[in-house]
């Protein structure tokens, strides 16, 4: 199992927006994720969001990321996430501080 963490940042106001989108996730992402054998969760704090996602392999984020339906999920969520000076969503990568059980990397 390969597992990620991300933190992004919701542009002011904009949470219930947000929420909505991914409460109406378009069925191609939903289908794509799914045919990776992506899971994710998301959790706000604040404004911001903590991204925990896990999928088979690193080539399954690859491939999701390649999918033609990801950079137009991403220009639809630009709208809501802070974004960099091209206007491309700020993904900052966690590092791993602990891990336990399946999550363990030996």
């Amino acid at each position: 199992m390969n597992s990620v963490g991300l933190v992004m940042e919701l542009k002011p106001g904009c949470y219930e927006e947000y929420k909505r989108r991914h409460d109406d996730l378009w069925p191609e992402l939903s289908h794509a994720m799914t045919s990776f054998n992506i899971n994710m969760v998301i959790y706000r704090f604040g404004e911001h969001l903590f991204v925990h996602g896990t999928a088979p392999s690193g080539d399954a984020w690859t491939q999701l990321n390649e999918h033609p339906v990801t950079p137009r999920w991403n220009a639809y969520m630009a709208e809501v996430l802070k974004t960099d000076e091209s206007g491309q969503i700020i993904f900052q990568s966690l590092p791993q501080a602990f891990a336990f059980g399946e999550f363990r990397k030996d």
